[in-house]
């Protein structure tokens, strides 16, 4: 996953404002208690961050994986 894919991911699950907010502000466990931004500024791979922020924000599995692609032009 890119950090485009990433972004474009938080922003398709969580709308565009409320996904700065989360990436922004919510301290996340398992990523040793940094922000989903502060962990993508420290090198985490944004696929890693990307789960973390999943799980720690109720997340359904099926809508973990293959998001934040871009829909496939015709």
């Amino acid at each position: 996953m890119r950090l485009s894919e990433f972004r474009r991911a938080v922003s398709d699950e969580f709308g565009a404002a409320y996904g700065r907010v989360l990436t922004g502000d919510l301290v996340i466990a398992e990523l040793s208690d940094r922000t989903a931004d502060d962990a993508l500024r420290q090198g985490i791979p944004p696929r890693d961050v990307w789960l973390a922020l999943c799980r720690a924000s109720g997340v359904p599995e099926e809508r973990w994986h293959g998001v934040g692609l871009p829909t496939p032009r015709s």
